[in-house]
């Protein structure tokens, strides 16, 4: 785990509720000067901490309804299938999310798409194309409560 200070949480903090926040922005809530926050961001960048900026978008204002996740059980566990599997998932832009997990499925998608009739096209023309799958399961979002990338950066007394 990477050693962060109290400035270091700060930063990251603000950055995940706003990335668009320009480092004069930053030195103004931490009450520093503007190199010193330069410099660490620019750190944070380095070492991998910050990945990336993204703009979130809300999807049902770009036409994208529907979200569904599927459970997916591979036929064939083998090295090979299971990296073909993966390599085809990533290609597919419906698929917004990909977890690898324990118990009856090997994998969990987070899929977006338009309309239910998107869907269906998906699940039958896409992942029904893959050779390895041997089960699938879909769960239909019906609405949406908690949606957050952020992670819990500064450690609140109490």
């Amino acid at each position: 785990m990477a050693n962060l200070d109290e400035t270091d949480r700060k930063i990251l903090h603000y950055l995940q509720q706003d990335a668009t926040l320009k480092t004069r922005e930053l030195s103004e809530k931490l009450n520093l000067s503007y190199t010193p926050i330069y410099e660490r961001v620019r750190r944070l960048e380095k070492e991998g901490i910050i990945k990336k900026y993204v703009a979130l978008l809300d999807r049902e204002k770009v036409g994208k309804k529907l979200m569904a996740f599927c459970n997916i059980a591979l036929k064939e566990h083998s090295k090979t299938m299971g990296e073909k599997f993966v390599k085809a998932v990533i290609a597919m832009p419906e698929v917004l999310e990909c977890f690898n997990i324990s118990g009856d499925y090997d994998f969990l998608l987070k899929i977006v798409v338009e309309d239910m009739s998107q869907y269906q096209q998906f699940l039958m023309q896409k992942l029904g194309s893959l050779d390895n799958i041997g089960s699938t399961h879909s769960l239909f979002v019906m609405g949406e409560i908690k949606n957050s990338s952020e992670l819990e950066m500064l450690d609140y007394k109490k």
